[in-house]
């Protein structure tokens, strides 16, 4: 099963790729296709890179600097850019806070936060999750309450993915209590600077500090930060939804460590022969080609029917299920094939100027790791139990 592309598309291919030979410094290539720390500077140092070319906001009308791609076109830079060893821009700014200013933000937040956001002078994070209140998301306790121009916003937020890097956090907080959960939450936009925020850090299974819990205590935020309407924050949070679980199925990123697990396959040995060419850890591999290619195909139909006006709806559930089962099966692939030199785990050897002796190949380093890590993609976005129940509902009608 192949796509075919069209004249048009494959000069777009190549100039992607001379794009990315040209402008991807070698130095951040060569992290990420190491598995090294990808750190907030090198984050930064990218989008504006692509922001110089005019292809950082790839999601966005055209009006607001965005570039006007076909859903086959953003499919392609997806694919070179991971085959190229590009690092990942920051979702929270473009691919999620953004469409939601764009689509229900006033005019003014949309001329003050849309160019800050492509310029990197912001750097967001999301505050949705609560203890308590996680796929449960209505159930959330953090309370904004109005006194003149101001809201009062009190409370947590938790699983705050980069906050301790972010000047920035959209939150979804409750202004009514009188009513259905979901009809009385409001969105927000608020800055970490603010007094009464505090950032903690929560170490993870890997050993990283990538989250955070986010307390709020008597902060005061503008009125004019209200996204929208007051109380009606439930349906932008879910229109921002799917945005965020289309793009966690990372088709792109899946391809390029599928490639990796193969180049590691062909070097680790078994009984004196490629493990590549060992039947039954050739097979498992074989199907999980199988269900990237199927996932490839179904993310270009949804975001063909987006690009047409339409909104991601139970589809982007499917590819939320799919796209995090298919990463986490080549993770485990991945760990499986070097065997025990999974099992030493270095902190110090994912850093990009580590000189320490290793321990056992140089690419198996990461690869307990990057394991660990990815145990978490099937919970964020909503867990794929909650997606699977949202299929039943929307499409079986169960």
């Amino acid at each position: 099963m192949e796509l075919h592309y069209s004249p048009e598309e494959q000069a777009f291919r190549d100039e992607v790729r001379q794009f990315l030979k040209e402008k991807l410094p070698a130095d951040l290539a060569a992290k990420v296709k190491a598995d090294k720390r990808i750190g907030r500077d090198d984050i930064v140092r990218w989008q504006k890179i692509l922001n110089e070319k005019g292809w950082l906001a790839q999601h966005w009308p055209k009006e607001y600097g965005g570039t006007g791609w076909s859903p086959i076109q953003r499919h392609i830079y997806e694919e070179e850019a991971a085959a190229a060893g590009a690092p990942g821009t920051l979702p929270f700014g473009l691919s999620m806070v953004a469409p939601v200013i764009i689509r229900f933000g006033s005019e003014a937040q949309k001329q003050y936060y849309l160019p800050r956001i492509l310029n990197s002078e912001d750097w967001w994070c999301q505050g949705y999750s609560e203890p308590g209140a996680g796929s449960d998301l209505a159930s959330l306790k953090t309370r904004a309450v109005r006194e003149g121009d101001y809201y009062i916003v009190n409370g947590q937020k938790t699983w705050t993915t980069l906050g301790q890097h972010a000047n920035m956090i959209f939150c979804l907080v409750r202004t009514n209590t009188e009513v259905k959960p979901q009809e009385g939450i409001s969105f927000l936009l608020i800055d970490m600077n603010t007094p009464g925020i505090t950032v903690r850090p929560i170490i993870t299974l890997d050993g990283e500090h990538e989250v955070n819990e986010v307390f709020f205590d008597n902060v005061k935020v503008p009125v004019e930060n209200l996204v929208g309407e007051e109380n009606k924050g439930w349906t932008y949070a879910k229109y921002l939804l799917t945005y965020e679980r289309t793009g966690i199925a990372g088709v792109g990123m899946a391809k390029a460590a599928l490639r990796h697990l193969k180049d590691i396959a062909r070097r680790q040995t078994k009984d004196g022969r490629p493990l590549i060419d060992d039947p039954l850890f050739r097979s498992r591999i074989a199907a999980v080609e199988i269900e990237l290619m199927a996932l490839e195909w179904t993310n270009l139909r949804v975001v063909a029917a987006a690009e047409k006006g339409g909104v991601p709806g139970a589809e982007s559930s499917i590819l939320k299920i799919k796209g995090t089962e298919i990463r986490q099966e080549i993770t485990d692939l991945l760990r499986r094939a070097v065997g025990p030199y999974a099992l030493p785990f270095i902190p110090e050897a994912l850093d990009a100027d580590y000189d320490g002796e290793p321990v056992g190949p140089e690419y198996a380093a990461p690869l307990a790791a990057h394991y660990f890590n990815r145990r978490k993609i099937t919970i964020y976005g909503g867990s794929n139990e909650i997606q699977k129940n949202i299929i039943a509902k929307m499409i079986l009608g169960l």
